[in-house]
């Protein structure tokens, strides 16, 4: 294999990365650095972003997204089964009912045990 046939490629990164590096030089040698009082300010918010801590978020959020997604993703296996059922049989008609067993005890499970509770 011929190493020549890179050549282009390899003179593109050195340039490239030789101007990031010269802009990246040259920004930091010309850069004013005045602070003020308004550029020592805490941004936009007006706390002061080390001190300032948030009230604790209920877990149940995130429980009920992930749980979403989840049954969400393994619902989308349906539509292919759908399609090639007809070429599948009761092979592939009967390891869906499996499938959706095992995804409806899930479901069961996750009820009991309040998760899909709001309160």
């Amino acid at each position: 294999m011929d190493l020549t046939l890179y050549l282009p490629v390899l003179i593109f990164a050195l340039v490239a990365g030789g101007l990031v590096l010269g802009l990246l030089v040259l920004s930091h040698l010309r850069a004013k650095r005045l602070p003020t009082k308004a550029k020592n300010l805490a941004y936009e918010c007006g706390f002061d972003p080390l001190d300032y801590k948030t009230p604790p978020f209920n877990i149940g959020f995130y429980l009920v997204g992930l749980l979403f997604l989840l049954f969400d993703v393994e619902v989308i296996f349906l539509f292919p089964w759908a399609v090639t059922l007809s070429k599948t049989g009761q092979y592939g008609f009967f390891s869906m009912v499996f499938f959706l067993g095992i995804l409806t005890i899930g479901f069961i499970y996750e009820w009991k045990k309040g998760v899909l509770d709001w309160t």
